[in-house]
């Protein structure tokens, strides 16, 4: 080998070592455990210095040894060049491994992290969606929209709704003679309707206000119209009561008016498809004649029903009726009219000339002004009834009524009870009512409410008898200690049906349930002396309240057919005696058919002198006249406390009609 090319080889080793070294340094900086690399590092650089120094220093005598060093060094740089080469290549190896390595694990966390911020912002992005869509209505629109040449762009929807209204404003009104009557908005709805279609979506460029299906709305406007310009016709009828001829005068028939409803419809859903929302419309009224003149009329009135009770020969009690009767006779009802007894009568006063008449008050006879009354009100009911009228106000005494059938009477009272019915017929009415001879009728005139040949009566039936309330007892200071006496054996009380009888000729139609009642029993009175001592028998007897002697006295108001006199000659007997059952005194019954309206009888007491009642409280007997004789028009007494009452003796009686003016 030349030295020239040792010289070549010698610095490729070189060359290749430093290259070699520069790589060993860079992974020794990323790697552990390279100890061995920078020894033979560092062998490569001291070779290289003793080349340098050999070089500097060598002459010709010492250049074979020089050479024979550099050749060594040289052959052994070249030895190690060739071993760091393969070095490098497995690092190489390793770093590019390690790059790829970090690459991945790199992208690998930027996935993961927009993942992540994607997960966050997704809700985010839906709810600013969500509030973007509910704002909607709210935003000002962007794009061109035009609403029947009204253009809204810009605007808000409340800002919408304001510029199409001013731009079509409703102000449509129909008129009759000088009447007005302004006609509701039927286009505000729509105007809503539109603008959220508008507001909620992608917009057109056009719309027109939907004007159909309005039919239903413009037929209620014409209705309420109707309401207010509609006439009835007015029939021939009794108007006014000629108290000097007892007569029911009449007047002429008058025109009404009706509205012509379909063409105002028309009228209105023609002005809102035309959108000429300020129409001025004119109402057509059309004629409505009456359906009977008053020559008609006077054909057509008849007494449509009419009832008589018997009275007693008590002048005072008769009075009482007598007045009340007069109070109602010639009152004129209108159709749909209300009746009210106490309105009608008045408070029964002595100024008006009512009597004291024998009366219950909390289950004692006594004496009050005007007791006798509900006996012209019981008598009304029935009248009403037969005649087809409503009853809509009616309460049972608390006691069996001895004038009419238990079930069939009317207790009224002032600031109490009170009897109420309704002209439900189609022309006026008129009340008459007479007194004469201890009879009382009331009759109905007017128009028959009830078809050819059908009649309305009630029948009362009395069920089962009511145990008498638990006895009583007074202070008798004459009477020995221990003893008792019976100063009334008292009543027992009833259970009765009342049913509505609809006959059709002689044909009974039907016989429903109207009503049902209680009425209390008396209860006994006993006299005893708790003193321990007996007082002297020379005392007066307490004056009653009810002349026991004056020919006229009679069972007191609502004492029935049950009522038990009082009896002074009843021997002694021992205490103790006298029981009290369950229902034995208080009762209610309830109706809401054609016989009346809610009802009740139960313990309590009316006001005095037109409520029920009870025993007397005089010592002497109160003396009962015989039952008056019975006639076609007068009732049948009730059963006595236990007795059958019989098929018949609960119908209402047949009377004779009134004759008519």
């Amino acid at each position: 080998m030349s030295r020239y090319d040792e010289d070549q080889m010698y610095n490729s080793g070189n060359s290749r070592a430093r290259n070699s070294s520069r790589s060993r340094s860079s992974a020794s900086r990323g790697r552990t455990g390279s100890s061995g690399t920078r020894s033979s590092a560092s062998r490569g650089t001291a070779s290289r210095g003793t080349s340098a120094r050999g070089v500097s220093g060598h002459s010709s005598s010492g250049t074979r040894s020089t050479s024979a060093r550099g050749s060594s060094s040289r052959y052994g740089s070249s030895s190690h060049g060739r071993g760091h080469g393969k070095g490098k290549r497995r690092q190489e190896d390793d770093f590019k491994k390690l790059a790829v390595g970090g690459v991945l694990l790199i992208a690998a966390i930027t996935l993961i992290v927009f993942f992540i911020k994607g997960m966050d912002k997704e809700p985010l992005e839906m709810e600013t969606e969500t509030e973007i869509t509910s704002s909607v209505p709210e935003t000002e629109l962007q794009k061109e929209v035009l609403v029947d040449g009204v253009n809204i762009t810009g605007m808000s929807r409340e800002q919408a709704r304001e510029a199409i209204l001013e731009n079509y404003p409703w102000a449509m009104t129909v008129s009759w003679q000088e009447d007005t009557y302004e006609i509701t908005d039927l286009m505000g709805g729509k105007v809503d309707t539109l603008l959220t279609e508008i507001y909620s979506g992608e917009p057109k460029e056009k719309y027109s206000l939907d004007t159909d299906g309005l039919e239903e709305a413009a037929a209620a406007e014409a209705a309420k119209a109707a309401a207010k310009w509609d006439k009835a016709a007015k029939n021939g009828s009794i108007s006014s009561y000629d108290k000097a001829s007892d007569k029911f005068l009449f007047t002429g028939a008058e025109q009404g008016q009706a509205l012509d409803q379909e063409k105002l419809t028309k009228d209105i859903l023609d002005a809102v498809k035309k959108k000429d929302f300020d129409a001025k419309l004119t109402a057509v009224m059309n004629p409505v004649e009456p359906e009977f003149s008053e020559e008609t009329a006077k054909e057509k009135y008849k007494t449509i029903g009419t009832f008589t009770t018997k009275t007693t020969s008590n002048s005072k009690r008769n009075t009482n009726v007598k007045l009340s009767a007069e109070a109602i006779n010639g009152t004129i009802l209108q159709p749909g009219e209300e009746f009210s007894f106490n309105e009608t009568v008045g408070q029964r006063t002595e100024a008006k000339g009512y009597k004291g008449a024998a009366a219950y008050n909390n289950g004692e006879v006594v004496e009050e002004i005007g007791g006798g009354v509900c006996q012209t009100s019981s008598t009304l009911y029935n009248a009403v009834l037969k005649s087809g009228l409503k009853t809509t106000k009616r309460q049972s005494h608390t006691y069996e009524p001895s004038y009419v059938t238990p079930g069939t009477d009317a207790t009224v009272s002032w600031n109490g009870p009170d009897y109420k019915f309704v002209n439900n017929s189609s022309a006026a009415i008129g009340i008459r009512a007479r007194y004469s001879d201890q009879t009382i009728t009331i009759s109905i005139y007017g128009v028959p409410v009830l078809e050819e040949g059908v009649t309305y009566s009630l029948k009362s039936t009395k069920l089962n008898d009511l145990d008498p309330p638990a006895p009583t007892y007074e202070e008798d200071p004459t009477l020995e200690p221990g003893v008792e006496k019976q100063k009334s054996a008292g009543s027992k009380g009833s259970y009765w049906e009342t049913r509505l009888v609809v006959k059709k000729g002689d044909e009974v139609i039907s016989q429903d349930v109207d009503h049902t009642v209680r009425y209390k029993g008396h209860a006994p009175v006993i006299l005893r002396n708790s003193t321990g001592t007996v007082a002297p028998t020379e005392s007066a007897p307490a004056e009653s309240t009810v002349d026991p002697n004056q020919e006229s006295s009679i069972a007191p108001e609502g004492a029935g057919d049950g009522f038990v006199q009082p009896d002074t000659s009843t021997g002694v007997k021992n205490p103790g005696t006298g029981s009290s059952t369950p229902g034995g005194g208080t009762g209610s019954g309830t109706s809401a058919g054609p016989g009346g309206g809610q009802q009740s009888s139960s313990g309590g007491s009316n006001t005095v002198g037109e409520g029920p009642g009870g025993g007397s409280s005089a010592t002497q007997p109160v003396q009962m006249p015989a039952p008056p004789q019975t006639t076609s028009a007068s009732v049948q007494p009730g059963p006595e406390a236990g007795e059958d009452p019989g098929p018949q003796t609960n119908v209402p009686p047949i009377v004779a009609p009134m004759p008519g003016n």
